[in-house]
């Protein structure tokens, strides 16, 4: 079974939209994801607009992910690269740890997570 980030077993992100790279509204992954699709992220208005401005538009009637505006608040599996820059642009979405894979301590730090949780 797949570990979180604080240790224990990997929780759902989210099943509507159906998201991940697996498709299995869990942050799993395999070595064919070269977005390395692993922390779970509840979308902000802040992110989805830095999303868009990146020319990744989820509103987009032809993106995977399609959601509207209303939808800010929703739990969504993202790349880590999209997280990263949240982060640096300062609209970082806020990280659901439990549903997030242990692997993303790889690249990014647990206190660094930890920081833009949506659990605290």
């Amino acid at each position: 079974m797949a570990r979180n980030v604080l240790g224990g077993e990997l929780e759902p992100c989210s099943f509507d939209p159906l998201t991940g790279f697996m498709r299995d509204g869990c942050c799993n992954s395999h070595s064919e994801d070269a977005g390395v699709h692993l922390v779970c992220a509840e979308m902000t208005e802040a992110f989805l607009a830095f999303s868009f401005q990146q020319g990744n538009d989820p509103h987009d009637p032809r993106s995977r992910i399609r959601l509207r505006r209303s939808e800010a608040g929703r739990p969504v599996v993202l790349v880590r690269l999209a997280l990263a820059g949240g982060v640096r642009a300062g609209a970082a979405p806020r990280v659901h740890l439990a549903a997030t894979h242990a692997r993303a301590i790889e690249w990014c730090s647990l206190e660094a997570l930890t920081a833009h949780s949506a659990d605290t």
